[in-house]
């Protein structure tokens, strides 16, 4: 992956403060959450990390509206960073319509960042290196799976616009070697999930180094939105449809 563009002031304070403000925070966060878990005088295997958590319980509709508020403004710094690479290079992150392309090459990463990841997560909880992840955890209501299919293309169109597509971009700008950028970019997506523990940490930034690499070989973002979407998607709404009783 290679870019023209020049390395400009202040480059690195906005790296900075996108990553503050949205997946660096998250990394930040995971790490106390991991820290609370190791120290909370019982093994890691016997703790949980629930992810998509009732808001308002009881109170369907303004959980519902918690939910659509939680989604819009989380996904809000993926369109911050483009807005950010395209007053640069008002092409930044275009690319033509391969729609076909993007679908087969999503579906494909899907399935092989998945079947291994869930062999990955349960030798992980079976050495005590992982807690019990909950995908989804709302109420039997009828906007149940909506809100999970949403939550799930949010997570991913934050998670590889930020870490991928803005990220990588921003760090070859500032002449850094692909090799380590791809690292990089990895290596905050698995700090980013240390709340769930160690194997959540290895598994997500494998498929960093997977993700990364396949960027830098195409500059397209979204097969992997699709894909990262498709991995949540069978997650979140295979839990709750499945009455939570997939491998936990």
């Amino acid at each position: 992956m290679e870019t023209t563009t020049p390395a400009r002031p202040g480059i690195r304070t906005e790296i900075i403060l996108v990553l503050g403000l949205s997946l660096g925070a998250s990394a930040v966060y995971s790490v106390v959450s991991l820290v609370a878990k190791l120290t909370a005088g019982k093994a890691l295997a016997d703790q949980s990390a629930t992810l998509n958590a009732s808001q308002a319980p009881g109170r369907p509709w303004l959980d519902l509206t918690y939910q659509l508020l939680g989604i819009g403004f989380a996904v809000l710094p993926a369109f911050f960073a483009v807005h950010l690479l395209r007053r640069d290079d008002p092409d930044a992150l275009r690319t033509t319509r391969r729609p076909v392309f993007d679908l087969v090459t999503g579906a494909g990463l899907a399935a092989l960042i998945g079947i291994p990841g869930l062999a990955l997560y349960i030798g992980a909880r079976a050495l005590g290196l992982n807690a019990s992840v909950v995908p989804a955890a709302l109420p039997e209501v009828w906007w149940a799976v909506p809100v999970l299919i949403l939550a799930a293309v949010q997570n991913a169109v934050l998670e590889e616009v930020v870490v991928v597509g803005y990220l990588m971009t921003r760090l070859r700008e500032l002449r850094m070697r692909l090799p380590l950028v791809i690292a990089t970019s990895a290596l905050l997506r698995g700090s980013y999930h240390l709340y769930q523990g160690f194997g959540a940490f290895v598994g997500n930034a494998i498929m960093g180094l997977v993700f990364g690499y396949l960027y830098s070989r195409t500059r397209r973002v979204w097969p992997l939105i699709i894909a990262h979407a498709l991995l949540d998607i069978v997650a979140f709404v295979g839990w709750t449809l499945g009455g939570n009783k997939l491998v936990h």
